[in-house]
């Protein structure tokens, strides 16, 4: 099993490569669209604005070949924060962007009218499941995740969201739609339930 970790110049990229090495898996950094072909999962991290992600990916000629490895090869890929939002159809981080399109959602800004709660999210949060889904395998009782965003995921097909969280209303935090997974958290900071989470998709 060859892993495929998406690389658009923005994202945890070692951070999520020690991890799955970690656990055991073979993995490598694809900075080339050309190598898509070689591979049989992708992880896409990310970190940072909607719009540089996008016009990225469409730099470094990775949107057609994910489309054609993910929708029509059905190659699992794990989105994982800036890489889960980009998978919806559009972004409003400073301004209105076209995303890939994968998943029938936006991403929004966090808002809310406790001032207790600050903008970014950043630190531990429980998760709640929202269905029984393979990437939340063996995992039972209080789940606390890392989070590091101000914007979030407006699934507007209810049925894509497996898990979700509070921070000051509720805001997905995991979704699955066929062979395409996105985490708003980042399983490989989050310990060893996110670990647990990342070998529950290596293994799918």
């Amino acid at each position: 099993m060859n892993i495929g970790i998406i690389d658009y110049g923005m994202g945890n990229l070692l951070s999520v490569y020690n991890a799955i090495d970690y656990l055991g898996f073979k993995c490598e950094i694809i900075n080339s669209s050309n190598l898509l072909s070689r591979f049989d999962k992708f992880i896409l991290p990310g970190v940072g604005a909607f719009e540089s992600c996008i016009n990225n990916l469409e730099r470094k000629n990775f949107i057609s070949g994910l489309n054609n490895e993910v929708l029509y090869n059905k190659k699992p890929i794990l989105g994982i924060c800036l890489g889960m939002q980009v998978m919806a159809k559009k972004g409003f981080e400073g301004g209105e962007f076209n995303g890939l399109g994968w998943l029938d959602a936006s991403v929004i800004k966090i808002k809310t009218k406790d001032q207790n709660i600050k903008v970014p999210n950043i630190g531990w949060n429980k998760i709640d499941f929202q269905k029984q889904n393979l990437l939340f395998k063996n995992l039972n009782g209080l789940v606390e995740v890392y989070f590091v965003h101000s914007y979030h995921m407006d699934c507007h097909d209810k049925t894509n969201i497996i898990a979700t969280t509070k921070y000051g209303h509720q805001i997905t935090a995991a979704v699955n739609k066929d062979n395409i997974y996105g985490t708003q958290f980042h399983p490989e900071k989050s310990q060893d339930l996110g670990l647990q989470i990342l070998e529950n998709f290596l293994i799918l």
